[in-house]
């Protein structure tokens, strides 16, 4: 592995997500992935915000792939490259996370991909910091930026992966309070935390390559069950 993280085991979310990839076992022939976006907020101010992990998972495949993400249009980041002969294009919207799928139905609409071949990365409030998830499809689970992805693209069916950046705690308890949440996910983390979430992201983009060169079943049989 060329990066490396320390997971930990969840009885009950591993077997579930074996079932899921048992269920979609034929992946190995679906289309390959074209386009990956990474989700966050434009501007310095939000660079190290929980919000932006999904850029930063983008950065690092770019600086991995030799794929410069240097392209700016009013809705999007875009890098335009390949991958084991196949194009890929790697994108960070510049719409703001609330309406990324703004800048998500253009990207489809300009490279004519159905939505299937796009592989989505972004942050989760409902992993524990620092694990990492690869899905082949699922809901938006409440998170803002993904129901415009999923009113865009018209369907919940297109990988992604997650990257959990918890939930923030207040009287001991976890929070689903709309201001205390966005505090949390527009914040930046304290030392200790950013250092799990950085090997979270040198994890995700391990994950996403694997995605690109074994297929999304095979990244999940790999990364959910470690």
């Amino acid at each position: 592995m060329p990066w490396g993280l320390k997971r930990h085991h969840e009885q009950g979310e591993a077997v579930q997500e074996a079932r899921d990839s048992a269920e979609t076992g034929t992946e190995q022939h679906a289309a390959p992935i074209e386009l990956i976006v990474g989700l966050g907020n434009p501007g310095a101010a939000f660079s190290g915000n929980r919000h932006n992990v999904g850029f930063r998972v983008v950065n690092r495949l770019g600086r991995e792939l030799g794929i410069d993400v240097g392209k700016h249009s009013k809705l999007a980041s875009i890098g335009e490259g390949s991958f084991d002969g196949r194009r890929l294009v790697l994108a960070k919207p510049r719409t703001f996370m609330n309406l990324s799928g703004h800048a998500i139905g253009e990207l489809l609409r300009r490279y004519k991909l159905p939505a299937g071949r796009m592989l989505l990365i972004y942050d989760d409030l409902d992993l524990s910091a620092g694990r990492v998830r690869v899905r082949e499809t699922g809901g938006s689970g409440g998170q803002k930026g993904m129901k415009s992805i999923v009113a865009a693209a018209g369907t919940t069916d297109f990988p992604r992966i997650r990257i959990g950046i918890g939930r923030p705690v207040v009287g001991d308890k976890p929070s689903w309070e709309p201001e205390v949440i966005a505090g949390w996910v527009l914040g930046d983390p304290a030392p200790e935390q950013r250092k799990i979430l950085d090997e979270a992201v040198l994890t995700a983009a391990e994950a996403a390559i694997a995605c690109l060169r074994d297929g999304v079943a095979a990244a999940m049989n790999r990364y959910n069950r470690a």
